[in-house]
Order: C-alpha cells, then sequence, then structure tokens
C-alpha cells in the first residue's frame, strides 16, 4: 500500500525537435493518404494526408480479425450463417450451416480475403452485421482512432464506412501486438480442416518482396482504389507502412518501409528486467525496493535524436509492506519534444513482507 503518493520526476535528457520527421521530400507515397508507423512506440515516421477520411475496401478486415480473436476461441467449430454464403466479392466458397474452425475462417478472412469469411465472423460475434459493426467502432474508438466508421466486417463499398491513414495504423498497431493476428498475417499458404476449397494463398506481395516483410492485408474496391497495409520487421523494430488508393501499392509500401529502415536506427533506451528506481520501504522486512521494466523499449532514432528524449520517472516517495513480486509501483513515460511516445509501468522487483509487532519493536530497539 502507498505511504505516500508524491511524485518522482526524473528527467533524463532533453533536447527541442519535431517528434516525427517525414521526409517528404525525399521519398514519394502516389497513394491518396500513406504513413509509416513505429509498432513499438506508435511513433509516425512519413505522413501524407494522414487525417483525410478515405475508404479502406478490405484493409477493414484487419478490425474483424482482431474482434473475432478477441472474443470467440480459436478452435470453435462455428455454424455459418446462411446470410454468409455468397456474398459479393472474393470469397472461401462458404455453404450455409456448414461448420469451420474460427482459425480457419481467420485464415480464409486474411490470407484470401474472403468477404464470406467476415460476414460468417460478424454473426458469429454480434448476430448481425449492424450490430458487429457497431462493435467494431467502438473498439477503433477505445484505441484513439477517431475518424473511422464502419458499416460492415469486410469493406464493401458504402458512404459511411471510412477510415484514415492515421486511424488504420493505429488499428494495426493493436492487433500486431496478439501474437495470433501477427502469425495470422505473416503466414504464405494455410490449409483449412473443411471439405471442398481449403487451400489458401496470401495475397500481400509485400512479404516476398520487403525484407523482414511480415504482413498485413491487400483491399480493393472501384471506390476505394487499391489499398495496402503492409509491415516489415528489421534490426529489432518493426513499421506498418500504409498506402490508400494507390495503383503502385506494392512499390510504394515497399520504398517506404525501405526508405524508413534506412533512415531510422533502434535505440534501445531500457531492456526488460532493468532496474529503474530505489524506492524507501516503511515497516517492511527491507528497508528499499527496486522497481524493474517489464519489456525492452526501443524507439526508431535518426542519428543523434536519441540525446533529445525524455524519461519521466513517477512513483510514490515512501512504499508500505507487504509488497508483491510484480505488483505495478509506478510508470515510467517516454517523451520526444513533449509528445508521448511511450508509456509502461514499472513493477516491484521482488517481496517485501511486513514485519510483526515484535520484529518492529526489535528493529527499534536496534536503531536506538
Amino acid at each position: 500500500m502507498y505511504k505516500k503518493a508524491a511524485l518522482v520526476v526524473v528527467m533524463l535528457v532533453f533536447h527541442l525537435i519535431s517528434p516525427h520527421q517525414v521526409w517528404a521530400e525525399e521519398i514519394q507515397c502516389n497513394g491518396k493518404a500513406g504513413i509509416v508507423m513505429d509498432v513499438e512506440t506508435g511513433r509516425i515516421l512519413y505522413e501524407k494526408n494522414i487525417f483525410e477520411e478515405l475508404p479502406m475496401a478490405s484493409t477493414t478486415k484487419i478490425m474483424t480479425a482482431l474482434l473475432a480473436i478477441e472474443n470467440i476461441p480459436l478452435d470453435k467449430k462455428v455454424e455459418i450463417h446462411p446470410k454468409a454464403q455468397g456474398v459479393e466479392g472474393s470469397s472461401i466458397y462458404l455453404e450455409a450451416n456448414e461448420k469451420v474452425r474460427m482459425i480457419d475462417l481467420l485464415y480464409g478472412l486474411m490470407l484470401r480475403s474472403g468477404n464470406d469469411a467476415a460476414e460468417a465472423i460478424a454473426y458469429e460475434v454480434s448476430g448481425s452485421i449492424e450490430e458487429f459493426a457497431v462493435l467494431m467502432t467502438a473498439r477503433a474508438r477505445e484505441l484513439g482512432a477517431n475518424n473511422t466508421s464502419f458499416m460492415n466486417p469486410h469493406g464493401l463499398h458504402d458512404d459511411n464506412h471510412y477510415t484514415t491513414a492515421y486511424d488504420l495504423a493505429v488499428i494495426t498497431r493493436e492487433a500486431l501486438k496478439n501474437p495470433t493476428f501477427k502469425q495470422i498475417v505473416k503466414t504464405k499458404f494455410w490449409v483449412a480442416e473443411r471439405e471442398g476449397y481449403k487451400h489458401f494463398t496470401n495475397k500481400n506481395k509485400t512479404l516476398n518482396i520487403c525484407e523482414g516483410g511480415d504482413g498485413v492485408k491487400t483491399g480493393f474496391t472501384k471506390k476505394a482504389g487499391r489499398c495496402l497495409v503492409a509491415s516489415a520487421t528489421k534490426n529489432n523494430m518493426q513499421f506498418i507502412a500504409i498506402t490508400l488508393n494507390d495503383g503502385d501499392w506494392f512499390n510504394t509500401t515497399k520504398q517506404l518501409l525501405e526508405y524508413s529502415f534506412e533512415k531510422y536506427q533502434p535505440y534501445k533506451l531500457v531492456e526488460k528486467g532493468d532496474i529503474i528506481k530505489q524506492i524507501m520501504v516503511e515497516n517492511g522486512t527491507k528497508d528499499y525496493l527496486y522497481v524493474r521494466a517489464p519489456r525492452t523499449i526501443i524507439i526508431p532514432v535518426i542519428e543523434g535524436e536519441e540525446e533529445k528524449i525524455i524519461s519521466v520517472i513517477q512513483t510514490p516517495t515512501l512504499l508500505d509492506a507487504p509488497i508483491i513480486n510484480g505488483q505495478v509501483i509506478g510508470k515510467m513515460l517516454t517523451y520526444l519534444n513533449g509528445e508521448l511516445i511511450d508509456t509502461q509501468s514499472l513493477l516491484a522487483n521482488e517481496n517485501i513482507d511486513k514485519l510483526t509487532i515484535k520484529e518492529r519493536v526489535l528493529k527499534f530497539l536496534k536503531i536506538y
């Protein structure tokens, strides 16, 4: 239990600099909008019209997949709703009342871009397309994707179905934090456990043409044009590149990723398990507690930028035992030019028991 709620602020280093350099004069996105975002921190590395509302076609399915993974067991056999059969556009040829594992629906959704798989998932999760669309939009709002509106689970055109390059990157960043999603979108080929159409090949060519390519989703309608969300991992950094309404979609994302990896280098701010701070403990078997970082923080920086980062450590000045190993004690906030780019909790590094009354008396006598 916290004895005092005082704030301890530790400022590591600081300098005024833009938190994201777009380098628009050096690289060219041919789409109506485009973005490169770092998955770890959410830092924007390139931008073009990132807040313009545009249709996004089948890149919609990133959210559909995320909600399916979050709500339905992967091994569950889903009975296909009759209305999910025969949906226009790309398909995995589901049949009404057929039973298909959720994991196979997900691979059919993300590799083959099955619109019927999207609707089957929507009916299973929410009972209707309309209710699932409401859930999709609500989940987007939770993530801070405030300029996105979903009307269906597949991205077939609707005037009220749209996103922005920024919002789509935010949604994709969240999805890529999910191990199941991450594995699905980097898979090139999948064989489903079903009769009939069961061989799914990934349509995302960036898996082959981009160094470190590992996802995510293609999309096309006449109104949206060619839309692509791609990701790649290199030098312990994973970047998302997006282009919307771009006839040269694969080449654009390839160039965006290549340039970003060339321009930005990884800077390891802290490593998982690093001791961040020592805090005094009252009435405990130990007088001090060390707090640790639960994960590694790697920030993409250009040369010299690592000297222009602020880390703010927020913890109590005094703790009251007992304390449990792994207990959240405070947090570390990382800024670049006043913009928050990372937040992580700080954890107790060990157990500290509370002293008994007898032990407190003996400790007092020993001191005095």
